[in-house]
């Protein structure tokens, strides 16, 4: 039963020091999160940019972060690389380090290959032979294939399945796929600006790039949520949606580190291609953690 991962859950940023992690910075930006009523901690996702780390370094952060994370947090760590193969042993190698689950995104370099069939078979796989629990990815945005919904209730039914992160912000799917899903199974929004929407309908949480800026505002939410204060929940939602809409839509990873800057975090430059935000940018950066009271004038 995966019952347990419901609630908040911020996706990290990787900070580096020029072009290199820095451990010593990620684990100063974990032990200020464990101070906020999050439910865990995703790493090596797309907010974590991922797709630009080495191996080594991602087993570097993945060891990290399970030194330094409160002990009630869960840790779910991005293991997808383009093989069955390669996935299942990425995932079992960061298995060792005491993870909680593994979020798997869809091989997506043939992508027009990535028919129902052979995604039923690859996360079959991972899920038979993954010493852990296995979350579905369904970021459309990212790797060009939206997971099909009968396939997803019929991945539900497996015991080492324990959820979805879906990232689509579609919610009319969502609707239809909540109630079909095995019960043990967890949907978590990964898109904050339909956070509330989604928790309505059903979902169990969120995995939130959202929560890495504005971590007590997204508890804050969930919590409003689940003492059915839903006036007070909806005026957060919509007071949040300007900043989810700047970090994801308009700006993305730049966005997300400069603000962590700004919070007293360790934020830094995105690792190249990316480029930092420019000054535009930063400017409207800036007036919206201020509407939100998260910065000082």
């Amino acid at each position: 039963m995966h019952s347990d991962f419901k609630g908040v859950f911020a996706a990290l940023t990787t900070p580096f020091a020029g072009d290199e992690i820095s451990t010593k910075k990620f684990k100063e930006n974990i032990q200020k999160y464990n101070g906020i009523d999050l439910a865990g901690y995703v790493i090596l996702g797309s907010t974590g940019e991922t797709v630009y780390l080495a191996d080594e370094e991602s087993e570097e952060l993945v060891h990290e972060v399970k030194e330094s994370a409160a002990p009630e947090k869960k840790i779910i760590v991005g293991t997808a690389r383009e093989s069955t193969k390669a996935t299942l042993e990425f995932t079992n190698r960061m298995a060792g380090h005491g993870i909680d689950a593994a979020l798997i995104r869809p091989p997506s370099y043939y992508k027009s290959l990535m028919h129902k069939e052979a995604l039923l078979t690859h996360y079959l796989t991972l899920a038979e032979k993954s010493k852990v629990p296995v979350f579905i990815y369904n970021i459309p945005r990212f790797t060009g294939i939206s997971v099909d919904s009968d396939l997803i209730v019929e991945l539900s039914k497996h015991h080492n399945i324990a959820g979805i992160k879906d990232s689509s912000g579609n919610l009319s799917s969502l609707g239809e796929l909540i109630p079909r899903v095995s019960p043990q199974f967890s949907v978590l929004l990964g898109a904050g600006s339909v956070f509330l929407q989604g928790l309505l309908i059903g979902a169990q949480g969120g995995i939130l790039g959202l929560a890495t800026v504005a971590p007590a505002h997204c508890v804050k939410l969930y919590k409003l949520f689940s003492e059915k204060k839903l006036d007070e929940a909806l005026k957060l939602q919509l007071d949040l949606i300007p900043l989810n809409k700047a970090i994801i839509q308009t700006y993305g990873i730049p966005a997300i580190k400069y603000a962590l800057d700004l919070l007293g975090y360790s934020g830094g430059p995105p690792r190249p291609p990316l480029l930092p935000l420019d000054e535009k940018g930063k400017e409207h950066m800036r007036a919206l953690l201020k509407e939100l009271g998260l910065l000082e004038d």
